[in-house]
């Protein structure tokens, strides 16, 4: 039987508003998904070539895939292998699966939309798990770490890699009338992650040892990456800023959030578009471990 109250009609209302502006968020972070593959494909590439692997696996799991960074560079990187692509946003995976056409690698991937906070799906016997910037996402990362133990193949690997925040692009000295803004928007932002990301900057490996994981390796990656450069680099930026602006506009003074407005508007001479000096700066962290 159909329920056509008011209260039910509301529900739905406010559910397809919420799944509304979840997509919307969703394709707002694919652009600085695709950007950040783009940006920092040659550092993706050294952590792919850097994990401990005998053999190549055959079958590998990429959980948070997002638009698929990761799944494109581990098929570069082991060309007999299969990824399941795992993620709750459908826009992301349809977005990869477009991408995996149009590279000739469809037949090499399978998609699975799914929220692993609430259920896992069956992916299988994977000898490899590689979950980026996705387990301080989790709810519950304890469990999800146990469900990959219990999931990979014997001896199987699971790299975790996690990173330090939103990238850092303008000078010190930057903008001119409010020099070390960034420096400002990225302590906001850090009070706003310790209050609703509650898992980012955890100990993982720690945390894989508790699991029953053994640790094989860890290593960090420091980025910087200098002028000069392409345009990428101005868009990623961009890209970036918008997306943390939504998360430190209340905590800013005016006087700092104009000057972020100024940077954001591709139209202003002061548009971070149109600056020569832009680096990105960054650090990520992998952690390499076995299932005993």
């Amino acid at each position: 039987m159909t329920d056509t109250s008011p209260r039910a009609s509301h529900d739905h209302e406010t559910h397809a508003a919420h799944q509304h502006s979840a997509d919307h968020d969703a394709d707002g972070q694919a652009e600085i998904l695709d950007l950040d593959a783009e940006v920092l494909a040659e550092y993706i590439d050294s952590i792919t070539a850097w994990l401990p692997l005998g053999a190549g696996p055959r079958h590998i799991v990429d959980l948070g895939c997002g638009t698929g960074a990761g799944t494109f560079a581990l098929l570069q990187r082991f060309p007999h292998a299969k990824v399941t692509a795992v993620d709750t946003s459908t826009s992301h995976l349809h977005r990869l699966l477009e991408k995996a056409r149009t590279e000739g690698l469809a037949d090499r991937v399978h998609t699975v939309q799914a929220d692993l906070d609430a259920t896992w799906p069956d992916l299988g016997t994977p000898e490899l798990v590689w979950a980026s910037a996705s387990m301080h996402h989790m709810a519950d990362p304890d469990r999800v770490l146990r469900r990959v133990r219990d999931t990979l193949a014997p001896g199987g690997l699971f790299a975790v890699v996690e990173l330090a925040g939103f990238p850092r692009f303008l000078p010190e000295d930057a903008p001119e009338d409010r020099p070390g803004l960034e420096e400002r928007c990225h302590a906001a932002l850090d009070g706003h992650h310790a209050e609703h990301v509650p898992h980012r900057g955890a100990d993982w490996g720690s945390m894989l040892t508790a699991t029953g994981f053994t640790v094989e390796a860890e290593r960090t990656i420091t980025v910087n990456i200098g002028p000069p450069h392409t345009g990428t680099v101005g868009r990623y930026a961009l890209a970036s800023l918008r997306r943390m602006r939504s998360g430190v506009a209340r905590t800013l003074t005016a006087e700092d959030l104009t000057a972020l407005d100024h940077l954001l508007d591709t139209d202003s001479p002061h548009s971070i578009l149109r600056r020569g000096d832009l680096t990105v700066r960054t650090e990520r962290t992998v952690w390499a471990a076995r299932r005993a």
